[in-house]
C-alpha cells in the first residue's frame, strides 16, 4: 500500500470511502434512550453524531443538566435549518479538536450573527508511534490494540485544549458543544473527562463513550472528505475497528487517570486544574 499522509490521522480513521463494511456493534450496557422531550441525539439534518451529556446520573443521586453540554463529531455538513436549531438551543461555546488540516479540509461556516465563540488550535496530530503503512496486513486485533495505545497519548497532546474547556464550563459559557471529526476519540476522551468530573459511575461514562457504534455515521463522514479513499485498501475488519470504538479505549485512558498518584481526584486536580473548589462548582451547575 502506497505511503499515506496522515497529518489529521484521527480524523482519516473515521472518514472512509464508500465499499468499506459499516456494521458496528453496539454494547448491550449502553444506555437506553432519553424520553422525547429530552433527545440523546439531536435532530440535525447534517449532525454528526452530535448529542446531549444530560440525563446522567451521578454517584449522589443527582442528574447530570440538559441543554448545557453537547458532544459532537465535525460541524462542516450542517444546514441552513441545523444552525437555526443550534441557535434556538443557545450554544453559546465550541471546543474544536481537529487539527489545522483537518479544519481546512472541511470548515465550519456558522452563518452570520450565529457564530458562537469557538476554540481551536493548530497542530499536527500525533498518533504514538502508529505507522499506517503496514496497515493492510494488521488483523482486527492489532488494529484495536493499537488504538488502545494510542488512547493515553490523546490525554497528553489535548491536555490544553481540555482544561480550556473545563475552564468555559467554569465560567458558565454554555451551551457548550466539543468536537473532533467523528466525535469519538477526541471527543469520547473530552466527555469520559466531564463525566468523571461530575462525579457519574464509570460504567455510565463507558456506555456513553460507546453510543458512538449507535451515532457515528460513516458513509456521511466520508461524503465530507474524500480524500479517505485510501482506506478502502484496507481489509474491513480493521478499517471497523478504527472507526468505531471499543471498551479497551476507553478503559486505557482510565487506566492512566486511576494509576496516576492518588487516583482520579487527583489526576482531574493535578492535569486538568480541578480541585475540591472546581468540582464542587462543576457539579453545583451542570447537576441537579
Amino acid at each position: 500500500m502506497r505511503n499515506l499522509k496522515f497529518a489529521s490521522a484521527l480524523g482519516a480513521l473515521a472518514l472512509l470511502a464508500a465499499g468499506v463494511a459499516t456494521s458496528l456493534p453496539v454494547d448491550a450496557r449502553a444506555p437506553a434512550q432519553a424520553a422525547p422531550a429530552h433527545p440523546r441525539l439531536l435532530p440535525l439534518e447534517g449532525g454528526q453524531n452530535f448529542r446531549d451529556l444530560g440525563g446522567y446520573r451521578t454517584r449522589n443521586g443527582k442528574t447530570v443538566r440538559w441543554g448545557v453540554l453537547y458532544r459532537s463529531g465535525a460541524m462542516n455538513a450542517l444546514t441552513a435549518n441545523d444552525y437555526a436549531y443550534l441557535d434556538r438551543i443557545g450554544v453559546r461555546t465550541v471546543c474544536d479538536f481537529r487539527s489545522t488540516a483537518e479544519r481546512d479540509a472541511a470548515p465550519v461556516r456558522w452563518p452570520g450573527g450565529q457564530t458562537p465563540t469557538i476554540f481551536a488550535d493548530d497542530y499536527v496530530l500525533d498518533m504514538g508511534g502508529m505507522d499506517f503503512r503496514a496497515a493492510a496486513s494488521w488483523s482486527a486485533e492489532d488494529a484495536k490494540r493499537k488504538m488502545a495505545a494510542l488512547y493515553p497519548h490523546l490525554l497528553d497532546q489535548f491536555n490544553g485544549q481540555y482544561r480550556r474547556m473545563f475552564a468555559q464550563l467554569l465560567a458558565g459559557n454554555v451551551p457548550l458543544a466539543f468536537n473532533c471529526s467523528a466525535g469519538k476519540d477526541r471527543t469520547g476522551v473530552a466527555a469520559a473527562l466531564i463525566l468523571t468530573a461530575l462525579d457519574v459511575p464509570r460504567e455510565t461514562a463507558i456506555a456513553d463513550y460507546l453510543l458512538s457504534n449507535r451515532y457515528f455515521d460513516p458513509k456521511k463522514a466520508m461524503a465530507s472528505d474524500p480524500s479517505t479513499a485510501a482506506w478502502t485498501k484496507l481489509p474491513p475488519a480493521v478499517v471497523n475497528a478504527f472507526m468505531g470504538v471499543d471498551r479497551a479505549y476507553i478503559e486505557a485512558v482510565f487506566k492512566v487517570i486511576d494509576t496516576h498518584p492518588g487516583g482520579a481526584r487527583a489526576y482531574l486536580r493535578d492535569r486538568l486544574g480541578l480541585g475540591d473548589a472546581e468540582l464542587k462548582q462543576l457539579r453545583a451547575r451542570y447537576t441537579a
